[in-house]
């Protein structure tokens, strides 16, 4: 694969110049959570919605896989960790590139915590990926978070554009974290990343008006997208959510405009 296939990859998942990401990768660090149960049915949700990539591991693409085509980019994701472990932070490397490629993913996501004792170990995990990325010219996505002892507010903009910076320092294409609050302190975090930055949709939030304002807020802070996941997959309707969401990252549509309330 060249790096021509790399930018075919990455435009299909920035179709129309912005990324509708739904990770669905929490079967293995929660369970089988509500919205996740059928897997397929999920997948096929937000498909119909309009997003452009969804993150899988490796275990149940199997089951969805009709549904990723030039439309849909599958994410696979490298990392995992459990939250029955006692080093719930601690991500791990359960699948590798090549397998990745042989399920065929568009994309690869890897996910880093830093500011803990074991930050070391992900960030080697995260430069080895992005190696074999080069290699094989695939897209990867990292999933920078400020999670750890060390970290006293995860939200903390001078906090948030570091994790940022490192994922694009060590080789990714695209970078997610979390949103600083407003557009003004999330526009810190993107003039200071050099490769697109998706806002992660985090824990589920009280209204869907909620989540609309912060996709609204984050592509006014420069966002090249969102990557959200309980968000979507949790909503009474992940199809109308999706569908909301498209309208304000493609059609420059306001939370307002798209709310139904």
């Amino acid at each position: 694969m060249s790096s021509t296939g790399k930018e075919i990859r990455l435009r299909r998942l920035f179709a129309g110049g912005k990324a509708l990401v739904i990770a669905m990768d929490h079967g293995v660090s929660s369970g089988p959570v509500a919205g996740l149960e059928d897997i397929r049915k999920a997948v096929a949700n937000v498909a119909k919605g309009g997003a452009t990539g969804v993150v899988l591991h490796k275990g149940v693409v199997r089951f969805a896989k009709e549904y990723f085509d030039e439309r849909l980019a599958l994410i696979l994701h490298l990392s995992a960790s459990t939250s029955l472990s006692t080093h719930v932070d601690r991500k791990v490397v359960v699948t590798e590139v090549e397998e990745a490629i042989a399920h065929g993913a568009d994309a690869i996501s890897v996910h880093v915590n830093l500011g803990g004792e074991d930050d070391g170990r992900m960030l080697e995990d995260l430069g080895a990926t992005a190696t074999g990325c080069g290699r094989f010219g695939m897209p990867l996505l990292a999933m920078m978070y400020p999670r750890g002892s060390n970290v006293k507010n995860p939200y903390d903009v001078e906090v948030v554009k570091h994790v940022a910076r490192v994922g694009a320092e060590l080789g990714a294409d695209v970078v997610k974290t979390v949103y600083t609050g407003s557009p003004d302190t999330f526009r810190e975090v993107t003039r200071g990343c050099p490769v697109p930055v998706l806002v992660a949709g985090g824990p589920k939030l009280d209204s869907e008006r909620a989540a609309l304002a912060m996709v609204e807020g984050a592509i006014a802070g420069g966002a090249a997208g969102v990557s959200f996941g309980r968000n979507v997959f949790q909503s009474k309707d992940p199809i109308g959510i999706t569908r909301a969401i498209a309208r304000i990252l493609f059609d420059g549509a306001s939370a307002d405009d798209v709310y139904r309330g």
